[in-house]
């Protein structure tokens, strides 16, 4: 084992939202940092200038803040330190690891035809390579990688096993354009070194990547990280995950209203597992996640066993956090805030409206009762429970509830009592009790809103339902 502190990093180009995919990458190298005491960075890799945007910035980091993934140290801009990216790329022509080009674009297009007519595929080989330095001419060049044209590159993968990669078959890449902008390929370990980034875990889409940034941490000298490429995620019937398949942007799913904790348990789960273990918090995640065991095939979205997870997460959720959370889907979605008098009801109300509730409008629902205020809108069933003979067994009600001393136990003997009274089962007595307390015949218990909302508005409901 090293004793070098362990360093992750999440990189993404900030050309559009977050995407579900991404995620998924930074929760991972997230959870191996912080379980390991190690430091997860963030790196916005935005060279591309014409596609990089200010707003998907911004998208990237509400997406992180919302999943809960806190990062250490300022947030570095790739495009900033193109300068010590071009410093490298002369480094390594100092070092003979790399040389300058004059071939034109015309010449590199007349050398692949010229293959393609042959009916053979070739990398470009340029005359430049090996050129005495006298002759090269005053005009402009980029910096290439002095590959190896023969052997094997072989990456030592934690996720994807012993990969080898045939040097014939890797050209001899550009670094440094020649109007001085350093490529991604440069710029990516360039950073990961400065950074002093230990473990790079990404998506499987830059495995052939791999082998030619390696070759610029040898031609610099400097110690590989350990590298880990994680299968990307399918839709559910197997193929690359598109619109098609729903949602794809991490904020998407806040705004759909599932839980943070519900979205880590599941994006964690989705393609990595310990044991059976289906539901866990995020410090056994972070104590359980380890390399091996992410899988090699695609993981397929599952919006079922993320409803479930997203239930259990609500239902296990600690109130005054939930409520909170609850608050900011009410401030993403667009809805009117909660009053001060609607939050401690809220709050109050907590342990009977997780219960079962998958996403925070299944709990908002649940909550009708709450934040609704009189005259209660009453859906179709509810009117269709408040006939004539439930209204009078209302009405008769309402003179005893102001007696009681509103416990549990005396609502529930008044209740019960008036559903004797009237020759009928108690469950005959609550459709109409949640009917004029909710609006709905489906709800929360019928004393748990009774004791959240408290007697005097009770009665004011039941009263006005029986007129």
């Amino acid at each position: 084992m090293s004793d070098t502190p362990v360093v992750t990093r999440f990189a993404p180009s900030p050309t559009g939202y977050l995407h579900i995919g991404g995620g998924r990458t930074a929760l991972f190298n997230w959870l191996y940092a912080r379980g390991r005491g190690g430091k997860f960075l963030l790196r916005i890799e935005d060279t591309d200038r014409e596609r990089s945007t200010p707003e998907a910035t911004a998208a990237i980091l509400r997406g992180l803040t919302w999943l809960g993934l806190d990062w250490d140290g300022d947030v570095v801009s790739q495009f900033e330190r193109k300068d010590r990216h071009a410093e490298v790329a002369h480094e390594m022509l100092a070092r003979g690891t790399a040389y300058k080009c004059f071939s034109t674009q015309e010449e590199i297009a007349a050398f692949r035809a010229e293959a393609e007519a042959r009916g053979s595929y070739a990398v470009f080989q340029s005359p430049w390579r090996d050129a005495d330095p006298a002759t090269h001419p005053d005009a402009p060049y980029v910096i290439r990688m002095r590959a190896p044209r023969s052997g094997e590159t072989v990456i030592e993968d934690q996720v994807q096993g012993r990969v080898v990669i045939q040097n014939a078959t890797l050209d001899d890449m550009i670094c440094l354009r020649s109007d001085a902008t350093p490529t991604y390929m440069l710029a990516v370990v360039v950073d990961d070194h400065d950074m002093g980034v230990t473990h790079v875990i990404r998506g499987d889409d830059h495995l052939n990547n791999a082998a030619r940034q390696q070759m610029i941490y040898g031609a610099m000298g400097w110690k590989i990280p350990v590298w880990a490429h994680i299968p990307l995620i399918h839709g559910p019937d197997g193929k690359k995950l598109s619109k098609r398949h729903g949602a794809l942007g991490v904020e998407e799913y806040q705004a759909m209203g599932y839980p943070a904790a519900g979205m880590r348990n599941y994006l964690t789960r989705l393609g990595w597992a310990h044991g059976d273990a289906e539901f866990f918090t995020s410090a056994q995640a972070k104590d359980w996640f380890d390399l091996k065991g992410i899988g090699r095939a695609p993981a397929r979205l599952d919006f079922k066993k993320l409803e479930n997870l997203c239930g259990q997460h609500i239902a296990a959720g600690d109130d005054a956090a939930l409520l909170h959370e609850l608050e900011a889907f009410l401030a993403v979605t667009g809805a009117p805030a909660l009053t001060e008098a609607q939050r401690g009801l809220m709050l109050a109300g907590m342990p009977s409206l997780k219960d079962r509730a998958k996403t925070f409008p299944e709990l908002i629902e649940k909550a009708r009762y709450i934040l609704t205020s009189r005259p209660i809108l009453r859906d179709e069933a509810a009117e269709k429970a408040l006939d004539a003979v439930s209204r009078g067994i209302l009405q008769s009600l309402t003179p005893q509830l102001r007696n009681a001393s509103w416990t549990k136990e005396d609502l529930e003997a008044i209740l019960t009592g008036a559903a004797a009274g009237a020759g009928i089962g108690f469950g005959k007595l609550a459709a109409p009790l949640r009917a004029a307390l909710a609006g709905r015949t489906v709800s929360p218990s019928v004393y748990d809103m009774m004791l959240v909302i408290g007697q005097d508005e009770t009665i004011a409901r039941l009263e006005e339902a029986a007129a």
